[in-house]
């Protein structure tokens, strides 16, 4: 039985960042769902995703770009069905890990200087990057009118799913592949190199040039590595 592959987008972005990657991997002969991810807090939002996954039959490969990643980690623990998990400039934390944790774990993240505050009525706060600052700190190797597009149609992150710490990691248990850009400024590089070591990664790529916004900008890349993972397992 073929696997049903499942992206998870991050912060800033949407389900359509997949776009390019999904029509790769359709091509292929793959069921493949982009889920929404709520961006609320790191447990609700894995708690949504997990939902999905407990509906879906037969073998499953996670994939999550950004924060997505971190959501992809903590919905896949204890789901037998999940065969591999692939992180597209993703994050990958260990137990009680958080965001700034990784993100600022090395020098050269500038995202966090970037972004546009939203005081909510419960304490909490939305977070988006402006919009003049997101095709040079967020997706420099997108087309510029792409880059407005995404810009616009970002979604926020609250503050508390980056302030909540990790569940115990699927990583640890399921097969991993890292495709990582060199040129990321929302999560240094470095950082993807830690976290795929520590995750003994089956595969971890860079790609030369690429920015934070890999699923758009390079989605062969990516639909290739996707595959690769269902190759693997």
């Amino acid at each position: 039985m073929k696997p049903t592959i499942v992206l998870v987008h991050g912060a800033f972005a949407e389900s359509a960042s997949w776009n390019g990657v999904i029509t790769r991997l359709l091509a292929a002969g793959y069921r493949t769902l982009a889920v929404g991810n709520p961006l609320r807090s790191l447990s609700g939002d894995a708690a949504a995703v997990a939902s999905l996954l407990a509906t879906i039959e037969g073998p499953v490969v996670l994939a999550g770009h950004s924060y997505g990643g971190a959501v992809a980690s903590n919905a896949a623990a204890g789901n037998e069905n999940v065969k591999a998990l692939v992180y597209v400039a993703a994050l990958a934390p260990d137990r009680g890990e958080n965001v700034p944790d990784l993100t600022g774990r090395f020098p050269g993240a500038t995202l966090g200087e970037h972004l546009h505050e939203v005081p909510l009525d419960d304490g909490t706060t939305d977070l988006y990057v402006r919009l003049e600052a997101y095709h040079e700190h967020f997706a420099a190797d997108v087309p510029a009118a792409d880059a407005a597009l995404a810009a616009a149609t970002q979604r926020p992150a609250n503050s508390a799913a980056f302030a909540e710490g990790s569940a115990e990691p699927a990583w640890k248990m399921v097969p991993s592949w890292f495709i990582s850009p060199e040129r990321d400024r929302a999560i240094p590089l470095e950082s993807f190199r830690f976290m795929a070591e520590r995750a003994n990664a089956r595969e971890a790529v860079e790609v030369e040039g690429a920015s934070h916004a890999l699923p758009m900008s390079q989605p062969q890349a990516v639909a290739d590595i996707i595959l690769r993972a269902v190759d693997g397992v």
